[in-house]
C-alpha cells in the first residue's frame, strides 16, 4: 500500500513554509521602522490558504539572474498593506510594537506548525518500521 504524504502530512508543510515567509515579511517591516514613506506589510493565512488552493500558472525563470530566494510572486499577490493606527508625519506605517507583537506570534504558530509536522512524521516513521 502507497503512502500519500500529501494527506498523511496534512496542510502542516504548507503552514510551515508559510509561517517562515511571513516572518520574513513582519521582520522586514520591523527593519524598515524608520524609513519615511515605507509601507508596512502582511500576509493573512486565510487569503494566502484560499489562493494556495486556486490553479496557479507557473513561473519561469528567464534569466539566469532571477532571485529564487526572495519571497515567492504567488505569496507577494496575497500581500496587502496595513493601515496603521496612527499616522506617521514621514509616511511610514510601521507601528514597531504591534509588529514585533505579529512576529511573536507568528513565530508562535510556526512552533506548532513545526510540532505539529514532526508528530506526522514521527507517526508514519513508526508506521514504516511496524511498531
Amino acid at each position: 500500500m502507497a503512502i500519500s504524504f500529501d494527506s498523511a502530512l496534512g496542510i502542516h508543510d504548507e503552514a510551515l513554509l508559510f509561517r517562515a515567509r511571513r516572518a520574513e515579511v513582519l521582520s522586514n517591516n520591523i527593519a524598515n521602522a524608520d524609513t519615511p514613506n515605507y509601507k508596512a506589510r502582511d500576509i493573512e493565512f486565510a487569503a494566502a490558504l484560499e489562493s494556495a488552493s486556486q490553479p496557479r500558472m507557473k513561473q519561469v525563470a528567464t534569466s539566469s539572474s532571477h532571485n529564487t530566494e526572495l519571497l515567492s510572486p504567488d505569496l507577494a499577490a496575497d500581500m496587502m498593506f496595513r493601515i496603521p493606527n496612527q499616522a506617521s508625519v514621514d509616511g511610514n506605517t510601521v507601528e514597531l510594537q504591534q509588529e514585533m507583537a505579529r512576529y511573536t506570534e507568528n513565530a508562535m504558530d510556526y512552533q506548532a506548525s513545526f510540532q505539529f509536522l514532526d508528530k506526522k512524521i514521527s507517526g508514519l516513521k513508526s508506521a514504516i518500521k511496524g511498531e
